[in-house]
């Protein structure tokens, strides 16, 4: 699946190509929201969930590498060799 084909999907489909076809990679939070990443075969997902609910309330996809930079530190490359 391609980035421009994951956009335009409706949030369930969203949901199962995270869950189906995704990596989990790393997760922060703060008080209100848990944040995963996820990666997938041509890009990378984050989920942005309530904390309280469990909910998905909103996803956000991008290929580039500088986007990361937050999940460097908590990301254990080790384990991502093939």
């Amino acid at each position: 699946m391609k980035l421009s084909e994951f956009i335009v999907l409706p949030k369930e489909e969203k949901r199962s190509a995270v869950l189906h076809q995704g990596v989990a990679l790393a997760k922060w939070e703060n008080r209100k929201e848990m944040v995963f990443l996820f990666q997938l075969p041509d890009f990378y997902v984050e989920t942005y969930c309530c904390r309280e609910s469990k909910e998905i309330r909103e996803y956000r996809a991008f290929y580039k590498v500088e986007h990361l930079t937050l999940y460097l530190d908590s990301i254990p490359i080790d384990s991502l060799r093939p």
